[in-house]
């Protein structure tokens, strides 16, 4: 009776003419799409039939809607798709609508569609085409292109690898499990590089169905995202009951959903670590993000960290908690202001934020010519400073390393800590052996080799305060577990202490989807056997970028987090000094 009402409904609203046109002569829609990329019918005017299955047309949408054929006059071919995106504002329409369409063959970016569509005819209510069940991302039998713009559901679980454009564009990348960097387990090569490429083959977007930029609400979780309760979508989460249109756009494939996905947390945000066991002092590092604390009188002019007083104090306390949960003794730190040692330099800001019992190491003069340097902090009731600190003299990233031997009140034994941040992967000025070698390890691979080289024969080479234990490099060597500088400070003699703890899956960074470790606690021989433990905490890496500070700074009643106080995770280890 409902769908008669609908049909006499529509009859009063089309002429009789439109109507007649329902059901007559017209063309496939697989025809259009074909069996290639593109449609060889580009540039032609057609008339289409078929059902509706999703209007992106509200606000903020595609400005158009996918047109499926209806199930029964399928052809039967699998390589070509039975659906099109009609670009038009024309009609309203709504999903089980069958409408006969006429418009001009188009493909937009890699998407076939109909643009100056009109809507011909709207020929009542039909029966929604029955998804395509997919059990794999992509079978060799049913590529995503054969489907494009089809209803399809998933009948596999999904896992969160890219969460970066979630607030921004309501976007969620996908695949099957989580991926790593291929140098983070293999060599640098072609091996590597056909790894990316195959990787990028088996990923999925999951869009929001709409084209604005910053939507509100986020789209995912269907809740929102709270920073400090932890309702946010975390990368190693899984997705389940996906179902909605396979949509093409910005070279990705994309599913536009048609029902809520749901959301499986399992990977939960992790608890602080325990404190270091009696006996055991506890060093960590961590890339503080760019800490800058303008001027240190309230002026911020750097195109670097924060912009303002606000912003500054949000990202002090997202750090101060982050350095408080690790319960560390000495800390070695990454991308600070070069500022110097004054009362209003970063790192005092830093020291003074920790408050007592926090120290800094002072190398007042030697802080390199880059923009941002490592620094040392540690507690002084739980350690102390033995003899001089050590600054690298030369260094091929412009940041030269700060080394300290710190010892226990309670007994003779020292070890050396230094810390260290390597040349970034970032191309600008890369010239000769600098330039991407197309084999996984980006630019500046050599330039990091040869501060890896130096780094070791540095160390070697400073004098041994009494009862000295060994060294311990801590910071961020821009570079993956397989990669030149790794290779060649394991030659030299040194470990990699979490590796050695938690094997291959332990991550500290998170880019375009791919996980992978910048940042190291690397020991020599003879202090690796004094060291009881070692892990990351993962409170930022796998944390969208719209928790962050200056996105999603803490409300001043609230209870500070550690939540993406940075975008790398923090390590740490612990040392016996008295075995």
């Amino acid at each position: 009776m409902l769908l008669l009402y609908r049909l006499i409904s529509l009859a009063l609203l089309l002429p009789a003419a439109a109507l007649a046109d329902c059901g007559a002569p017209a063309t496939a829609i697989s025809a259009v799409q074909g069996t290639g990329d593109h449609s060889a019918m580009v540039g032609q005017t057609v008339t289409v039939e078929g059902v509706v299955t999703l209007d992106a047309r509200g606000p903020g949408g595609f400005g158009g809607f996918y047109l499926q054929q209806p199930q029964n006059q399928w052809d039967d071919n699998p390589a070509s798709s039975e659906a099109l995106f009609v670009y038009t504002k024309a009609g309203k329409l709504s999903a089980g609508s069958r409408v006969r369409v006429s418009g001009t063959v188009k493909e937009f970016h890699g998407l076939t569609e109909l643009v100056k569509a009109r809507v011909v005819a709207v020929c009542g209510a039909a029966e929604l085409p029955r998804p395509v069940r997919l059990t794999e991302l992509w079978p060799q039998s049913l590529p995503a292109e054969a489907l494009e713009n089809m209803r399809v559901t998933l009948a596999l679980p999904l896992t969160v690898i890219d969460n970066y454009q979630l607030a921004r564009y309501g976007e969620l990348t996908l695949a099957p499990e989580r991926q790593w960097i291929p140098t983070q387990r293999m060599a640098p090569g072609p091996a590597a590089r056909e790894r990316f490429q195959a990787q990028e083959r088996q990923r999925l977007t999951l869009d929001d169905g709409r084209g604005a930029r910053d939507p509100r609400p986020v789209p995912y979780p269907a809740g929102g995202l709270d920073l400090a309760s932890g309702t946010s979508v975390r990368a190693g989460n899984r997705v389940t009951e996906l179902d909605g249109v396979l949509d093409f756009r910005f070279g990705q494939w994309r599913l536009q959903p048609v029902t809520q996905p749901r959301f499986e947390i399992v990977n939960p945000r992790p608890k602080a670590p325990a404190a270091p066991a009696a006996g055991n002092l506890r060093v960590a590092s961590f890339n503080l993000g760019n800490y800058f604390n303008g001027d240190g009188t309230g002026s911020f002019e750097s195109s670097r960290g924060a912009d303002n007083s606000a912003e500054f104090s949000a990202q002090t306390a997202r750090l101060k908690a982050a350095i408080g949960g690790l319960q560390a003794d000495v800390l070695a730190v990454m991308e600070l202001e070069n500022d110097g040692y004054g009362t209003d330099s970063a790192l005092a800001s830093l020291a003074g934020a920790l408050g007592e019992p926090w120290r800094a190491v002072r190398a007042d003069g030697r802080t390199g010519r880059d923009a941002i340097r490592v620094g040392l902090l540690y507690r002084a009731d739980r350690v102390e400073p033995v003899g001089p600190v050590h600054v690298q003299p030369a260094s091929h990233s412009g940041r030269p390393a700060l080394a300290q031997a710190f010892r226990s009140p309670a007994g003779p034994e020292s070890f050396r800590v230094a810390a260290v941040h390597f040349k970034s992967k970032n191309c600008r000025n890369a010239s000769g052996a600098d330039r991407d070698q197309n084999d996984g390890q980006g630019c500046y691979a050599a330039t990091r080799r040869q501060a890896a080289r130096g780094l070791a024969d540095w160390l070697a080479e400073l004098p041994k305060p009494s009862g000295h234990l060994g060294n311990l490099i801590a910071g961020d060597l821009n570079s993956y577990a397989r990669e030149w500088p790794l290779l060649t400070l394991a030659d030299a003699g040194f470990v990699d202490l979490v590796r050695r703890h938690r094997g291959d899956t332990a991550y500290t960074y998170q880019y375009r989807g791919r996980a992978g470790t910048l940042d190291y606690l690397l020991a020599d021989d003879a202090l690796a056997e004094r060291s009881s433990g070692a892990r990351t905490w993962g409170i930022n890496a796998d944390e969208t970028v719209a928790l962050a500070y200056d996105r999603l700074p803490m409300p001043a009643a609230e209870r500070p987090v550690p939540w993406r106080s940075s975008d790398h995770d923090p390590l740490f280890t612990d040392l016996r000094l008295n075995p």
